[in-house]
């Protein structure tokens, strides 16, 4: 039987973004439906770094605590070309109250954030709910959103329809919105490994041979995700070279895993391609519907970002969708309050993602002078306390105050911090410019 329901906000997708706005909405009593097509979180993701600010944004909004003893600390980031150490970052040189990136499964950070809302009598999640049509008359406003569901279609009538349904989203593409995706040069393949012994559970590390490059990332329990690059599209023609070819690239990147990764990838199946592109969207609103996380800008699996952007973006919108509430909540209002959220986070987007493209050319170099540059430009980093903190601080620590140097935090710092005071709204520039 047809469902039908009425709130203020309905949300499509049930991801960082989503379900981060949904609590710190139902937070502020403001009635919040969340539709997410799966039936539960436990399900392959890659996206598990989060960043120092996303770190500091889940502490102040009382999540870190309940995650305790769910994510690794990440200490230290290391990169190596041509076999040797060219720049080695110690996270805790950075004057920040949360300077440590963490990765976490995001199945248990949405569990977090589920259970958090389920707390609110204002926020309800719906599983299995896959948006299939926007509401809305010609030439007016989106009304709301219709969905499919195992026991038939629900009609979810809002105020305001958020789409937090990421990279592909399927709202963006039913609003009209306009979008421009540019795919990059490369797609990366994903795989998991255990933990050589060798290697301790607290580094990021970053191996480069001429133009291939793989990321290592320590993931729990005592595991380590690999990613590295391939040509675009060029996942079949490396299946049809079989997979020994797959452990010859692991093995010639990372030698500590060479046996591993021969006993343990044994099927395609053990992999994952990912296509790597990112999408900027003009405006990121229209009456009605605001787009947010993925949906509005996706980024690259470079330094992580997609996570903390996703946070950064719920913390930013969710009090201006308040604010407007409060100011009569008409079409009006929540249109001007998603366009001063497009104002006030766009600028960090864009420079997250000039710093990814950039890492992204610097790692394609090749060649006796390009792999040459490259390796004379993280090192030249690496020399400079001032050029390492600067080059790492445009995508870890936009958001977060910076400390003065008696109240920077020791390399000792426990994982988290407790007793800190929840967001009620986000900083007047996300940015964290005064």
């Amino acid at each position: 039987m047809d469902k039908e329901l009425s709130t203020q906000v309905c949300v499509v997708g049930g991801g960082p973004a989503g379900l981060t706005l949904a609590v710190e909405l139902a937070k502020r009593a403001v009635p919040v439906v969340v539709l997410e097509q799966s039936a539960h979180f436990n399900r392959s993701f890659r996206g598990e770094s989060v960043s120092p600010d996303s770190v500091w944004l889940l502490e102040r909004l009382g999540l870190l605590e309940r995650l305790e003893g769910e994510y690794e600390q990440m200490r230290h980031m290391e990169i190596m070309d041509a076999g040797r150490t060219v720049l080695r970052t110690d996270f805790a040189d950075f004057p920040y109250p949360q300077p440590f990136p963490i990765e976490l499964p995001q199945s248990t950070l949405l569990s977090a954030l589920a259970e958090a809302g389920s707390a609110y009598p204002d926020f309800t999640l719906l599983r299995q709910a896959t948006a299939a049509g926007l509401i809305r008359e010609p030439g007016g406003p989106v009304t709301g959103v219709r969905a499919r569901t195992p026991d038939g279609d629900v009609t979810v009538r809002a105020t305001l329809t958020v789409a937090a349904d990421g990279r592909f989203s399927k709202t963006r593409s039913l609003s009209g919105l306009p979008f421009e995706k540019l795919p990059l040069d490369r797609d990366v393949v994903w795989l998991k490994l255990p933990m050589p012994p060798e290697w301790d559970s607290a580094t990021y590390r970053i191996r480069i041979d001429g133009d291939q490059h793989g990321l290592f990332i320590p993931t729990r329990p005592d595991s380590v995700r690999v990613g590295f690059n391939i040509p675009k599209g060029g996942f079949k023609q490396l299946r049809a070279q079989g997979l020994p070819a797959l452990h010859a690239r692991i093995a010639r990147l990372a030698p500590e895993l060479a046996g591993t990764v021969r006993r343990e990838i044994l099927a395609w199946s053990d992999t994952s391609a990912l296509d790597i592109f990112t999408t900027v969207a003009p405006r990121w609103s229209m009456p009605g519907l605001t787009l947010i996380g993925d949906a509005a800008h996706t980024l690259t699996p470079v330094l992580g970002q997609g996570v903390n952007h996703a946070i950064i973006d719920a913390v930013t919108l969710a009090p201006l969708i308040e604010g407007a509430l409060a100011d009569g909540g008409g079409v009006v209002e929540l249109l001007r309050a998603s366009e001063e959220f497009q104002l006030a986070r766009q600028d960090s987007v864009s420079r997250s993602r000039s710093l990814q493209l950039r890492q992204e050319r610097l790692f394609a170099l090749h060649g006796r002078l390009g792999g040459g540059y490259r390796r004379l430009l993280y090192r030249t980093v690496d020399g400079s306390r001032a050029l390492k903190r600067r080059a790492l601080a445009g995508a870890y620590f936009q958001l977060q105050p910076r400390l003065s140097p008696r109240s920077a935090p020791a390399p000792s710092a426990p994982r988290s911090s407790r007793g800190t005071e929840a967001v009620s709204r986000p900083p007047a520039d996300p940015s964290g410019r005064e």
